[in-house]
């Protein structure tokens, strides 16, 4: 299997001042066309670092994409170590690169100076694909397997995203006309309210009855669960995805209605579905999550369909004045509690009047612990016309994280709750 490296250059993304997403990016576009990317690395801004990461990448992966490193100012200093790295003896100008370079400042009423002639150099070694919405040229070189051991491409790209991302389609068909390339297929099964342990050893059997191609990983999210992603390498289409179907259906039998979709979707957008396909409308009635449980279902396109509105009842008086909790449920039980939330979902519902409801009050933190109710205890219920169902959990982390994961379990609650035919 052809293998890849991506190596992001610059001080910047070393001392944190701008994210890096060109390497995701690069990484999903590479992966589609079956090429699997093993290292991702970064450099500062020093000859010596580039010169030597970019040796040590070379010999480790057929392919080397570096982005970053490339400008008009004198600090941006890539393109002369490529000089010296692919043994080029003179500098050549890409007529194609200086046109673009030419009618881009033109368009912006930029004078030309030598600073941006100068992009347009490149060593004579290398294959120059134009950026076509950029100054900065893509440059690729081939380095036969004499010089690392490996048959190797390198690209070097710009650091700004929109450019990466703009010319990776020409980078791929570069990639696709050098290397014979094998296939990589995927399928990833969603879960919900399965810790990543206990997930793990409840299909630890299952796990080990994999063949070696097929390789099982574990990706947890506070809003999405825990996703398994299953791939298969070195195989043919319809064969792999026969394996896949094979593997993913015995894994959904274990876990049951733990499983809450495939693929790229999330707890928000099933509640939707699932409301859809009923002509059900939805509201919610919030304490803790403080309205972030109907920004979770309001943003998937078309949720002014099914979802009617949410009273984010912080203050007790909120409840008890607008919900119509009872003053006596809250003096007894407190406001987190299985009692509080069952009113407050009916509650919510009935003045709402929408077929459906769900409602959060807990503990997000970092302070606010009660006697046998630490920071991150929830409890929430979810509301419709055969009852009300309530639960309780314990996320022990920070107060954003607990509050994603609050309002993501009400969603996988209402989800449960619904399919299983009691609200």
């Amino acid at each position: 299997m052809i293998t890849a490296t991506i190596l992001t250059i610059g001080d910047e993304i070393l001392i944190g001042q701008i994210t890096d997403t060109n390497s995701a990016f690069l990484a999903r576009a590479l992966n589609k066309i079956g090429i699997k990317v093993i290292h991702m690395a970064s450099c500062s801004d020093s000859k010596s670092d580039i010169l030597g990461t970019l040796k040590r990448c070379l010999r480790h992966s057929e392919i080397v994409i570096t982005t970053g490193g490339l400008g008009p100012t004198k600090d941006d200093i890539t393109k002369n170590v490529l000089m010296t790295l692919s043994l080029s003896g003179k500098w050549v100008r890409s007529q194609k690169q200086y046109n673009i370079i030419k009618n881009i400042l033109q368009a912006r009423g930029i004078q030309m100076l030598d600073i941006n002639r100068q992009q347009a150099y490149v060593p004579e070694n290398c294959t120059v694909i134009p950026n076509r919405i950029g100054t900065a040229p893509i440059m690729q070189f081939h380095f036969p397997k004499e010089r690392f051991g490996k048959d190797n491409l390198l690209f070097s790209m710009p650091g700004v995203p929109f450019e990466t991302e703009f010319a990776t389609e020409d980078v791929i068909r570069a990639i696709q006309a050098h290397y014979r390339l094998d296939k990589i297929f995927h399928r990833t099964i969603c879960t919900f309210g399965i810790a990543e342990s206990v997930l793990s050893k409840k299909i630890e059997s299952w796990e080990d009855s994999l063949p070696a191609n097929l390789h099982l990983a574990y990706l947890p999210n506070p809003i999405l669960g825990v996703r398994l992603r299953l791939s298969i390498y070195g195989i043919g289409e319809k064969e792999g995805k026969e394996e896949l179907d094979k593997y993913a259906s015995s894994l959904k039998a274990i876990l049951g209605d733990a499983v809450y979709g495939e693929g790229e979707t999330n707890p928000q957008t099933v509640a939707g579905e699932l409301l859809l396909e009923r002509d059900a409308t939805i509201s919610t009635a919030e304490s803790c999550t403080g309205g972030y449980l109907a920004h979770l279902l309001t943003e998937i396109p078309g949720s002014s369909r099914y979802f009617w509105g949410s009273v984010v009842s912080y203050d007790n008086s909120v409840k008890i004045n607008t919900l119509g909790v009872s003053p006596n449920t809250v003096k007894k039980y407190g406001v987190v509690s299985r009692e509080c939330v069952k009113e407050m979902a009916e509650g919510v519902r009935k003045k709402l009047g929408t077929t459906y409801s769900i409602s959060t009050s807990g503990i997000a933190g970092p302070t606010g612990a009660t006697p046998g109710k630490p920071v991150g205890t929830l409890w929430m219920a979810a509301s419709g016309p055969k009852g009300t169902v309530t639960a309780t959990i314990v996320s022990k982390s920070t107060r954003k994280i607990n509050i994603e994961r609050f309002a993501a379990s009400a969603l996988d609650l209402f989800r449960k709750s619904l399919l299983a035919g009691k609200i």
